[in-house]
């Protein structure tokens, strides 16, 4: 049986000033298919389907739909023509129900019938296996379902032709199968469908054929069945890369931070984190992973100083080598001080007391030169803000998931970027710059930036160029803890391995590593324990080794009861 067109693209061109995001595209996809679109960021991908769900107007070319030439303006052109974009951030009103969410916007005649919408919700759900009720409000809905409420409303709306923009991205294993499973069932009724993606393994499990862009130009199309992962990624990036994470054991792990019993509000009273205790150490990756919104920026912001923690403690510990120490006489409250939270010994290794003791004694003991002092640093970082733990000479590195917004300032070039952590020893108004501009000019030639200057606001660089600025800058800091909050979002296959590296690097280094990441995959093969948490708590933390994402996937959901029911 002959393939029917869909939809067809031909020499699309999409310029913002003198950029050129596509150039010449010409691409078809066919009824009952189901088509992947790959590319490094910046490639153009995104722009591309913009284009066709009516976002964006081309500057040049012409597109099709059945055969026929149609000009689309807006996405209400794009919803006359069948097409519908389910975007990665969904746009939905959180008080209104799932129905009332899927009719809004769609005209009716007279007043809105919505026990009539509610029976055809429920009979779009029946045909393809969407599992939702109709009545439940927005913000009651875990993200799976929030995405079916999406993907239901452009089928309302009559769409054949569906374009998804990362939509597994913040999904569970168990919800990214059924997600498939329902994608099939769509093809199978002669819907097209076409999904942006950088998971390669999902690409090749889903789709039929897929759509490689290279610096907005369309490079090839092949048959799924006939590629695999290293030949996509050789075509996205132009070259030959390793797809490979060499984890390697953890040597010398040893406790670097202690998290216990941590108990965190938002400002609604919302309990965000639920006596949440966990080790870091160094030399080792330690994987968080969760559902979306189960509390894990919340936690790597209350490790870090950006929100006071209510209970529960965050003790950082620096091991030192131990050195002989002498006190004076105006020493001795010192010495008893140090006395009462640290350990003393001998030259022989025996240890030493000073409780009890009269001071003239502990004072011969000092003086003699035969006491040493372990200067293991024990830190409580729970109510410190980040400049108290900064000037503590906790050496504490964050990458947080708000890049620009947290992370950089946007309108600043790399160089002053790299002066937000060193700008306040300047001295005298004056900002010493040299230093902040040499790591800036080894950062773009160690990560392959790609940027006109140090001077060009960041924001203007692609999101793989911007994290890489970020976690480089971060890196610079020679941390004794690096946290990462998805640092590899939105990121190209090439870009996420180029960050992959740098946090083994790290780990190599003795730095503890706190990663929170969405790809299962990823965390299976980079890290070497993963905590798993769902609604700020705890429900487990597994060898990442011998772990599978079944076991990760279950843990993500489960509930309030199975946890109590499995507590002592």
């Amino acid at each position: 049986m002959e393939k029917q067109l869909a939809l067809q693209m031909r020499g699309i061109t999409k310029r913002f000033g003198g950029v050129i995001a596509n150039k010449q595209v010409d691409l078809d996809v066919y009824r009952g298919e189901i088509m992947a679109v790959l590319g490094e960021n910046g490639c153009g991908k995104t722009t591309l389907m913009n284009m066709i769900a009516g976002i964006y107007f081309p500057d040049e070319g012409k597109i099709f739909v059945d055969g026929r030439e149609v000009v689309i303006r807006s996405p209400k052109d794009a919803f006359a023509n069948g097409i519908g974009m389910i975007h990665q951030h969904f746009k939905l009103v959180d008080l209104f129900t799932a129905a009332e969410n899927i009719v809004l916007g769609v005209k009716e005649k007279g007043k809105y019938n919505l026990k009539a919408v509610n029976a055809r919700v429920a009979q779009i759900a029946e045909k393809y296996g969407f599992r939702i009720d109709p009545q439940k409000k927005i913000y009651d809905m875990s993200v799976s379902e929030k995405q079916t409420v999406e993907i239901i409303k452009v089928l309302y709306r009559g769409a054949d032709i569906l374009i998804l923009d990362e939509p597994t991205a913040v999904l569970t294993p168990q919800e990214i199968s059924r997600l498939f499973s329902v994608l099939r069932r769509m093809k199978e009724d002669g819907k097209s469908i076409i999904i942006i993606t950088h998971k390669l393994n999902e690409v090749l499990e889903v789709s039929d054929r897929v759509a490689i862009l290279r610096r907005g130009e369309h490079i090839a199309t092949v048959e799924t069945k006939d590629t695999n992962e290293n030949e996509l990624t050789e075509m996205m990036v132009g070259k030959k890369i390793s797809l490979n994470i060499n984890r390697t054991e953890p040597k010398n792990a040893a406790p670097r931070l202690f998290v216990k019993n941590l108990n965190l509000y938002d400002a609604e009273g919302v309990h965000v984190l639920r006596d949440v205790s966990f080790t870091a150490c160094g030399g080792e990756i330690l994987g968080i992973a969760g559902i979306a919104g189960s509390g894990q920026r919340e936690l790597l912001e209350s490790i870090s100083g950006l929100q006071p923690a209510v209970t529960g403690e965050i003790i950082f510990h620096n091991p030192k080598k131990n050195k002989p120490v002498t006190f004076f006489h105006k020493s001795m409250k010192r010495v008893r001080e140090l006395g009462a939270q640290n350990a003393f010994h001998d030259g022989k290794g025996n240890p030493v007391s000073f409780q009890g003791m009269r001071p003239g004694a502990v004072r011969k003991w000092v003086e003699s030169g035969d006491v040493l002092f372990n200067e293991d640093e024990i830190i409580n970082l729970r109510h410190r803000t980040p400049l108290q733990i900064r000037e503590l000479g906790v050496r504490l590195s964050f990458v947080p998931e708000d890049r620009l917004g947290m992370g950089l300032v946007g309108s600043m070039g790399i160089t002053d970027n790299m002066m937000l952590r060193s700008y306040r020893k300047g001295r005298a108004g004056f900002l010493d710059r040299k230093k902040p501009r040499a790591l800036a000019d080894e950062i773009i030639q160690d990560l392959e930036v790609s940027t006109p200057g140090v001077n060009t606001p960041v924001r203007r660089l692609s999101g793989g160029n911007v994290q890489k600025v970020l976690v480089g800058r971060e890196i610079a800091f020679t941390p004794k803890v690096l946290m990462a909050a998805y640092p590899v979002r939105g990121l190209d296959i090439n870009s996420s391995y180029t960050i992959y590296h740098l946090l083994n690097m790290q780990k190599e280094n003795g730095v503890a590593v706190i990663f929170v990441g969405e790809d299962l995959d990823v965390l299976l093969e980079l890290c070497d324990r993963i905590l798993v948490i769902n609604s700020g708590a705890v429900t487990g933390i597994v060898d990442a080794r011998t772990a599978t994402k079944e076991e990760i996937g279950l843990l993500m959901t489960k509930t309030d009861d199975a946890r109590k029911e499995e507590a002592p």
